[in-house]
Parts: structure tokens; C-alpha cells; sequence
């Protein structure tokens, strides 16, 4: 196990300079605009152009830009400085980063929650009316669009323009640091948006997959030794189906660092995903760069911790 850790753990490093070198090149060689006039607004002088293309290293050849930007990276975890505020890259995410993982997390635990919870009780009572409106409504949250179905949580609930005024409104998020309760109560709205359509997916994963296990012969086994029917449920059928939701979970949380923008605009949440659509706006490409890393480093770790995970709840599953 500990050389399998190992070699996932070099192979994870050479995924993210690989990941590195591609947005590094991509924003280079086909660049929107050039960072330099963009920066001198309207001082459009090629003088003062050509001293900011100096000061910014972008006047260096291609490979020499690279390799300073990954010695920057590995050797003292810096990032570079913003094109447009000269803000450092590394203080600005990590100022944003917190309420992005708030609301993953967050997320994530709400969809796991809910969505085996369903699947299991839908696989139990297979075809009963109970298993056919659980399927339903996972149908229904599947093809809701985040950004609709937060307008629409908003209209309903938002303690300012809410019919029912239950929960804080947009832009009502606080830091966990500053006051724990109120963080709570602010990502509420937002973790049920993120977590909705992920989680009506594993609900209709895990109900196909217990259904299938739960007709396998150390089920039968499991039960003619005289376990009790939640046992064998819980213990043998749950803990064989739970894979394919272990497969997508790392995919899953690492796509929704990603993609959270549209929740964070929507709920008006200063995290990782407006900060890189600010950066694309202004073509600050060390922000998107950095941003992009940090979501690959966390699709990696994500998976590894989900390969790791397999051996443990997996008994036929071992790593050499």
C-alpha cells in the first residue's frame, strides 16, 4: 500500500506540471490580449508597452517564462503577481479559497448524505410508490440548471425577496472564522443547489447498484446465516454498491471547484470561481493559471484518497 501511495503521489506531481505546461502555453501562444497594453490602459505609448512587458518577464522566451513560473511554484509556492492589480496570485486565492471549499465540501457532504440515503431506501422498496416518486424527483433535479434552481431557491426562501423569508439571501455569506452560526445558516441555500442534481445522481447510481448486489450469492449466504435484514443491508450490500459512487466522487468534487461560479455569482459568494472569471475579463493570466492548478491539485488528491478508500471498504480490492 505504501509504495502504490508512492507512486500515485509522484504520478500526481507529474499530472500537475503537465496541467501547468498546457495553461501555460495555451494563454501564451494563443493569447485574448496582450497583458502588457492592457496593463498601460491609455498610455498606448510602445515604449511604456514594451518597459511593461519587460517588468512582466513577457519578453523572455517562452521556455525561460515556464521554467521561472514552476521553479516559482515548487520551490516557494508562488504563483506570480496579478497583470492587473500586482496583487500577489497566492494571497489572493487563498483569501478566496476558503469560501469556495466551504461550499464544496459543504456540498458534497449534503449530496452524499442525501443522495445514498435515497438510493439505498428506493433499492429496499424497490417499485413501491415511495421508489417511484424518490426516482421522479431525481429525474426533475437532474435537468434543473444550477443557476436556475438557485433564482428559484432565492425567490422562495431568501429571508430578503423570499416568499417564505427562511434563510439569508444573497450575499449574506460570512467566514467560518468570523461567526460559525451565521456561516452555517448563509451556505445553506447554496450547499442544497450545489448538492441537488450530483446528489439525485448517486441516489439512481446507488439504487442500481444495491439492487444488482443485493441478488449476488454471499447475499443469500449472508442471510442463511441469520443476519438481520439491516446487517445484511447495510454491512454487505451498501458496502459492495458504494464503488461506483467512490469512482465519480474525486471527479465530482474536483469539477465542482471548477464550476462553482455560477452558485458563487448567483449566491454572491467571493470564492475561487469569480475570481477566475474576473481574471478572464482583465486576461490576468496568472490568476486563471493559479486557479486552474488548484483545481487539478484537488481532482488529484480527491482521487487518491478515493483509491485508497477502495482497499478499506472493498475487501477484493488490494493494492501492491
Amino acid at each position: 500500500m505504501t509504495r502504490y501511495i508512492i507512486r500515485r503521489l509522484l504520478w500526481g506531481v507529474l499530472l500537475l506540471i503537465l496541467v501547468s505546461a498546457l495553461t501555460f502555453i495555451f494563454f501564451r501562444v494563443f493569447p485574448t490580449a496582450d497583458p502588457a497594453t492592457l496593463r498601460a490602459g491609455r498610455l498606448q505609448n510602445p515604449k511604456i508597452i514594451a518597459a511593461i512587458r519587460h517588468d512582466l518577464g513577457l519578453d523572455k522566451s517562452l521556455l525561460t517564462q515556464f521554467w521561472i513560473y514552476m521553479k516559482g511554484i515548487f520551490l516557494h509556492l508562488d504563483f506570480g503577481f496579478s497583470y492587473y492589480s500586482s496583487a500577489s496570485v497566492k494571497s489572493l486565492i487563498l483569501n478566496r479559497l476558503p469560501a469556495t471549499v466551504s461550499l464544496v465540501l459543504g456540498g458534497a457532504v449534503v449530496w452524499l448524505v442525501t443522495g445514498v440515503t435515497i438510493g439505498i431506501i428506493s433499492a429496499v422498496r424497490s417499485g413501491t410508490l415511495l421508489d417511484r416518486a424518490s426516482m421522479g424527483t431525481a429525474l426533475v433535479f437532474v435537468s434543473a440548471p444550477e443557476y436556475w434552481l438557485g433564482l428559484i431557491v432565492l425567490y422562495l426562501f431568501a429571508s430578503d425577496i423570499g416568499v417564505f423569508k427562511i434563510f439569508p439571501g444573497a450575499g449574506s455569506y460570512v467566514p467560518l472564522t468570523s461567526d460559525p452560526a451565521k456561516w452555517f445558516t448563509s451556505l445553506i441555500m447554496p450547499w442544497f443547489v450545489v448538492a441537488a442534481s450530483t446528489a439525485a445522481i448517486y441516489a439512481r447510481l446507488v439504487r442500481g447498484s444495491l439492487i444488482e448486489t443485493m441478488g449476488e450469492d454471499y447475499i443469500r449466504t449472508a442471510r442463511a446465516k441469520g443476519l438481520t435484514e439491516r446487517r445484511v443491508i447495510l454491512r454487505h450490500g451498501v458496502r459492495s454498491a458504494i464503488n461506483p459512487i467512490l469512482t465519480i466522487l474525486g471527479l465530482d468534487i474536483g469539477i465542482l471547484l471548477g464550476s462553482a461560479l455560477l452558485v458563487e455569482t448567483v449566491f454572491n459568494i467571493p470564492g475561487i470561481g469569480r475570481l477566475n472569471y474576473d481574471a478572464i475579463q482583465h486576461s490576468d493570466f496568472p490568476i486563471v493559471q493559479g486557479t486552474v492548478l488548484i483545481a487539478a491539485f484537488f481532482v488529484i488528491v480527491a482521487n487518491i484518497v478515493v483509491d485508497i478508500a477502495y482497499a478499506y471498504l472493498d475487501p477484493r480490492v488490494r493494492y501492491s
